[in-house]
């Protein structure tokens, strides 16, 4: 984000893998108010204001937006696999948190910029054997439909004029840390991890499966970009750049940066996830592209950018 030291920028799920990384990004242009469950920890980053809670909270959104931001990032998720295992949680937070936020922001009056984090689950499975900007959504996963609802809403109220709104649909982002995170696409992460420990893991898709991948990096600075975009799709929406990359290619150049034996990787495909995971076509983002976001650039630089973080 530009420069300006009087900027008020809200990010929701502050305290997770992508927000974390944000909320440091943007602490040394702007003022922050970083909301999450957990993960807060900001005491070393002057401007940052760490306010702890759940956002389907009715009183913790009435205090978070009981002053006007010039800007939101809206990152907070209850992700695939999660959602699944317990809908009525997800419903609170995915959609009815979601709209309420948005609605209270807007209720101030002064046409916040709000970023929403959407995703690429969006376009369900199986894909289409192509993916650009005209791809229609026809989300399978509730993860996917919410984000869907959630991106209808956006385009809505920047059509009202009440916001200017952008939806981001994002690929896989890697290397998140290990532990539960909900997702079902972890394997992609836990993958780095097991090679830089030297450890073998075993991949529920195929070694010649395709997934769409940005390293977190990648993704900050795509995210830092599109706050300060003077112009966006008039449906408020964008596919993120990001390369597609074959398994077998991405176990060899992971091994080959932190010298270990790619023979520590084995494939044992399970059909769903490869269906969902493992089967994503060629992509094109034209209008990202023109706005100048870009991926990382290579699958070397990937792997690179993704194993600085861990």
């Amino acid at each position: 984000m530009a420069a300006d030291p009087s900027s008020q920028v809200l990010v929701t799920g502050a305290g997770g893998f992508v927000g974390q990384a944000l909320v440091r990004a943007l602490a040394q242009h702007c003022r922050v108010t970083a909301t999450d469950r957990s993960g807060l920890e900001f005491a070393d980053l002057a401007g940052v204001t760490g306010v702890p809670g759940d956002l389907d909270d009715p009183a913790l959104l009435a205090a978070l937006t009981a002053a006007p931001f010039d800007a939101i990032v809206h990152l907070a998720t209850v992700p695939g696999g999660a959602a699944e295992a317990d809908p009525a949680l997800a419903a609170r937070v995915n959609v009815a948190a979601s709209m309420a936020l948005i609605d209270a922001a807007a209720a101030h009056g002064n046409r916040p910029r709000v970023l929403f984090a959407s995703s690429i689950a969006v376009f369900g499975d199986p894909l289409p054997a192509y993916v650009d900007d005209a791809t229609a959504a026809r989300p399978m996963l509730r993860y996917g439909a919410h984000k869907a609802m959630i991106e209808e809403w956006i385009a809505t109220m920047t059509r009202r004029g009440a916001i200017r709104g952008l939806s981001l649909r994002l690929p896989g982002i890697v290397a998140r840390p290990l532990g539960p995170s909900g997702m079902k696409s972890a394997f992609l992460s836990n993958l780095f991890h097991a090679l830089k420990a030297g450890e073998p893991i075993s991949l529920p898709v195929s070694a010649g499966a395709s997934c769409w991948l940005l390293s977190r990096r990648g993704l900050i600075a795509q995210l830092c970009q599109a706050l300060d975009l003077p112009a966006h799709p008039a449906d408020a929406r964008l596919n993120l750049p990001a390369q597609r990359v074959i398994l077998r290619d991405l176990v060899a150049e992971v091994a080959r940066q932190t010298g270990r034996d790619p023979a520590l990787v084995d494939y044992a495909p399970d059909p769903a996830i490869e269906a969902a995971f493992g089967r994503q076509p060629p992509l094109a983002t034209p209008r990202a592209d023109a706005l100048g976001l870009r991926h990382d650039g290579s699958l070397g630089a990937l792997v690179a950018q993704a194993l600085a973080d861990l």
